[in-house]
């Protein structure tokens, strides 16, 4: 049995511990609320524009576009999105198992697999991968990223999309159902889709644009992609501060039961240590008697 001084300060490490875990889990209950809010107002106009992309996608001049050309796949791009920190429970490690899923396949085929990592936790996985490019990292947007914060992201992969530089754009992120509901999603950016979604209700002949069809496919659909990838991050924070939130409640509930478990333990040494001490000194009273 541990000594009572190492048991106390046992019992002290865990209370600090369970503060920073309780603070960490009231924070990210907050900043929960009000990335759930955010996500939800922008969820009906990504809608709109994954069902306006396959749209587009349906009109036969829309084949001779850069972005909906479809190539044989030799060099597939992946955006990833995760976080910047840690202590998230499970949703950095999905994001990456996910992916790791995704290269091996890659390696199978003899595709040429190439990152693009939202959220330093991923760049830190790649750089560990071998016969991987990782094209660029760029940081976690904040708790209300904007389009502009994505923007260098799509600007990067179209150009290199245009430029045939890569065949295919991959995005992988988290939707965040419920607080304790997450899911990890693969989406793909490019080449545009051109299929409308069986569970969309149809919409109507699109017979005149403005001012011409050449001009609405070019300046509608890098909007139309940046609006996904934007929805895609808001997702992900909303996520990201879900499971951070359950994942410290657990850490305080588990460091409530060692605190129960460690005092009890605390009690019984301290209890035999003082009757010890009371057998001691009756033996060395009635020695001093006899």
């Amino acid at each position: 049995m541990a000594s009572t001084i190492a048991l106390k300060r046992r019992i002290s490490s865990i209370k600090n511990t369970r503060q920073i875990t309780k603070a960490m889990q009231l924070v990210s209950a907050s900043k929960l609320r009000r990335a759930q809010d955010y996500a939800a107002r922008s969820r009906t106009y990504r809608e709109l524009a994954y069902e306006l992309l396959a749209r587009l996608g349906a009109i036969d001049e829309v084949e001779q576009h850069a972005l909906f050309q479809r190539r044989e796949v030799k060099r597939r791009l992946y955006v990833v999105i995760t976080s910047n920190s840690g202590l998230a429970g499970a949703y950095n490690a999905n994001i990456l198992k996910l992916l790791t899923k995704h290269i091996r396949e890659d390696q199978k085929s003899k595709v040429s697999s190439r990152i693009i990592a939202i959220g330093t936790k991923g760049a830190q996985f790649v750089r560990r991968l071998s016969d991987v490019e990782l094209e660029g990292v760029y940081p976690s947007f904040g708790d209300q990223p904007t389009a502009n914060d994505v923007r260098p992201v799509l600007n990067t992969i179209i150009e290199q999309y245009e430029n045939q530089e890569i065949d295919e754009v991959v995005m992988f992120y988290t939707l965040s159902k419920s607080s304790i509901s997450q899911q990890t999603l693969t989406m793909q950016l490019l080449p545009a889709r051109t299929e409308e979604p069986d569970d969309r209700p149809k919409l109507p002949d699109v017979s005149n644009f403005e001012p011409d069809i050449e001009t609405v496919i070019e300046q509608v659909t890098t909007r139309l992609i940046e609006a996904q990838i934007w929805q895609a991050v808001l997702e992900s924070l909303a996520s990201e501060h879900a499971m951070r939130m359950v994942a410290m409640k657990n850490a305080t509930d588990n460091a409530n039961e060692l605190i129960d478990d460690y005092t009890l333990e605390y009690n019984t040494a301290r209890q035999a240590a003082i009757t010890q001490e009371l057998a001691e000194i009756t033996g060395g009273a009635e020695a001093l008697n006899g």
